[in-house]
């Protein structure tokens, strides 16, 4: 995740002479500090939000030619954030209301706590609407986090209007030793554990224990055994995921422990509660098997996994977006 000084690039298409759409790209920006995630308002074509890990968020603006990188960031949240290695400010997503109420939220690791997760709403002021008050925090929800690394922190709110959380096993090796459930692991546990989960949150309500936010009446989990906020389960570290804006499918990228790499996809009518696997397994192959659990739990494969066999293997898994343009 070591970034020192990245150029943002956006894809454009024109048509070749044989109908083959041709690709190519434009610098809109660059001299940023580790940027490590871009996106936008719903329904702000002209300005382009960049994530940078020590704790900012900048603006560029798309709409003039050439773009500019605004100098006072959208947001400066840096003393609050522990940063290096897999922490600092991790995730952002825009409220669908955005336009009217202003709202966006950040997933961020705490300095105050040592390190833990929080996932939390700012407010952009009518008046000032590049640049969000500093001051109008809301926590809505702040997990314990037992090594720096395998930190997720991507949020997003899915095509239901709920948000969506990605949250790692909680670091280490192997999802073992301190902080880590004995016998299962974290990624396995869904009682009064929120690592290595996808979780699902109604932003709106506020049922939750805690009163800061809702748990949606057809979580998976709800009425039964499990905690109510889990979407589904079995995750090492799911860095970066997306939605198929037009199918609905979740797209989740699980970084693995040492051999595999791999894409898992939750269909679009899903009604939740997966199990995809850690640490049971790694990709489609054997991990950890001493949880006799393993041997009946429903383990999906991903659709896809990579080795890191051979001299010029491929690192990590990162993510992408589902694109249905030209």
């Amino acid at each position: 995740m070591s970034i020192s000084c990245c150029a943002i690039v956006l894809a454009a298409c024109a048509q070749a002479s044989n109908g083959e759409p041709l690709i190519s790209a434009t610098l809109v920006g660059s001299g940023f500090d580790n940027p490590l995630y871009v996106t936008h308002a719903p329904g702000d074509s002209d300005r382009i939000f960049v994530v940078e890990q020590p704790g900012k968020i900048r603006i560029v603006d798309i709409s003039q030619d050439p773009p500019v990188t605004q100098a006072t960031p959208f947001l400066d949240i840096r003393a609050r954030v522990v940063d290096g290695g897999e922490r600092g400010l991790l995730g952002l997503a825009f409220h669908p209301d955005f336009d009217t109420n202003g709202w966006f939220y950040v997933n961020y690791t705490e300095l105050s706590s040592g390190g833990g997760t929080v996932v939390s709403r700012f407010t952009v002021p009518a008046e000032t609407p590049d640049v969000a008050d500093e001051t109008s925090e809301v926590v809505l929800l702040t997990i314990a986090q037992p090594e720096p690394n395998h930190n997720g922190g991507w949020i997003a709110f899915g095509p239901d209007g709920m948000l969506y959380i990605a949250t790692g096993d909680g670091g280490g090796g192997g999802d073992s030793g301190a902080g880590h459930t004995p016998d299962t692991g974290n990624a396995q546990d869904i009682t009064d554990n929120l690592l290595g989960k996808i979780l699902r949150v109604d932003v709106n309500g506020s049922n939750a224990p805690s009163g800061m936010y809702g748990i949606p009446a057809n979580n998976p989990f709800v009425g039964v055994r499990g905690d109510d906020e889990i979407w589904s389960y079995g995750l090492r570290n799911p860095w970066r995921n997306s939605f198929d804006p037009v199918t609905g499918e979740l797209y989740i990228t699980d970084v693995g422990q040492s051999n595999w790499e791999e894409i898992n996809v939750q269909p679009g009518d899903s009604t939740g509660g997966e199990n995809w696997g850690w640490r049971c397994r790694e990709g489609m192959h054997d991990f950890d098997l001493s949880d006799p659990a393993c041997a009946t739990a429903n383990l999906l494969d991903p659709i896809h996994e990579y080795s890191h066999d051979g001299p010029s293997s491929p690192c990590s898994i990162i993510g992408g977006e589902v694109y249905r343009g030209c």
